[in-house]
């Protein structure tokens, strides 16, 4: 049986629901996603290899060819939740309209498997000097645990990988991390008439923003990379809830804040200069405080500007590699001994909202790029 086209496997992707979110009542499996393209590898000869991460939640690797080094296309094959009543087309239906493809996951990121397909299809009767490796992720939208798993087997992969996401096919070599914490505290409540009564969480909250927000002018003193529009890492109060009443002393109070590092600086440390100045607070007030990731943290990301992937790329695009804001799969690949890369089709200012598209004006010049790194890490011998 012939593989479907191009556009129809594009449909395909898109119509195979796949939202991955921390809200139980968004969640889905994206065992559709994974089979389509398992199916799809499989009639071209691929090796495919399927790992449930958590129940319902499966990885892909599919591998053409055998041996050390190669190249690996990566991407996660979830999406995330969405409105559709706030969308001018079926989300799920693949539409096209002024130049574009409009679809869930067009351009973050589905619809990068289908250019993969169509970029390799054509070079498949050549003999391949080292392994293409097609690499679909779980729950890249939540929590990574996809590629969390699949860094933490420890399992080598290619020389090189590129990652698809959304960046205009312009390579990107670093970009922050994030991290999302939560710190609670709980005191003892009482009559506000006699502060002796209890303990505050209110106030002791209060210090300990004080504190996070010195941490922070510390870190911004000491850490700066100007390839980033914002050179300096960032720590937002995101939001706090405490108390019930104003003539009640604060029994409890919660504080949730975000956490954007530079490459070069490592979650850990981070959390543990917080835990030092969380202890002198809780005995000065009397109080209880917890403090733990609300997710696991997605790490800074940084590839070597000399490396052999960021100069194959700057030539083949025609831009200089740069940096973005938002996290990606990247620095689990690295772990693997990867040299690593994010370049992709999509526009990240359409991602994450209604009416998500890609450009039809990218799909040739993709298609081109793709062939062109397939050619030069599995066609060529190994320098």
């Amino acid at each position: 049986m012939p593989l479907p086209s191009f556009k129809e496997q594009f449909a395909a992707l898109i119509a195979a629901p796949s939202v991955s979110c921390t809200q139980a009542q968004w969640d889905q499996s994206n065992r559709p996603v994974i089979e389509l393209l398992s199916s799809w590898l499989g009639d071209l000869g691929f090796a495919c290899e399927v790992q449930e991460v958590e129940p319902g939640k499966f990885n892909l690797l599919a591998s053409y060819g055998s041996g050390a080094g190669g190249l690996v296309l990566a991407g996660h094959s979830d999406t995330v939740p969405f409105d559709a009543e706030l969308w001018q087309t079926d989300p799920l239906k693949l539409t096209e309209a002024d130049g574009r493809w409009f679809g869930l996951g067009s351009c973050d990121m589905k619809g990068f498997f289908a250019l993969v397909i169509e970029a390799v299809q054509p070079l498949l009767a050549q003999r391949f000097q080292q392994p293409l490796l097609i690499l679909a992720t779980c729950d890249e939208e939540s929590s990574m645990s996809g590629a969390r798993a699949l860094a933490e087997s420890g399992r080598p992969l290619g020389r090189a990988a590129v990652i698809g996401e959304p960046t205009g096919l312009r390579p990107i070599r670093l970009h922050k991390g994030i991290m999302m914490e939560r710190i609670d505290i709980l005191g003892q409540s009482g009559h506000s008439s006699d502060p002796s009564l209890g303990h505050s969480a209110l106030e002791a909250m209060q210090d300990v923003m004080g504190e996070l927000r010195d941490l922070r002018a510390q870190w911004q003193r000491t850490f700066n990379n100007p390839q980033f529009s914002v050179p300096q890492p960032t720590l937002n109060l995101g939001c706090i809830h405490g108390g019930d009443n104003p003539n009640r002393i604060c029994g409890q109070c919660s504080l949730e804040f975000d956490l954007r590092p530079l490459p070069g600086m490592q979650p850990e440390v981070l959390r543990a200069a917080i835990r030092e100045k969380l202890q002198p607070l809780a005995e000065r007030h009397q109080v209880k405080i917890d403090f733990a990731p609300l997710f696991p943290s997605a790490p800074p990301f940084e590839q070597a500007a000399e490396s052999e992937l960021v100069r194959l790329a700057e030539r083949l695009t025609g831009h200089p590699a740069a940096s973005v804001a938002f996290a990606t799969e990247a620095p689990y690949l690295q772990r693997l001994g990867c040299q690593a890369l994010v370049l992709g089709p999509g526009d990240i200012d359409c991602a994450h909202q209604p009416n998500e598209y890609l450009e039809m004006s990218r799909i040739e010049p993709s298609v081109r790029l793709l062939r062109e790194l397939i050619q030069h890490y599995c066609l060529m011998p190994a320098a």
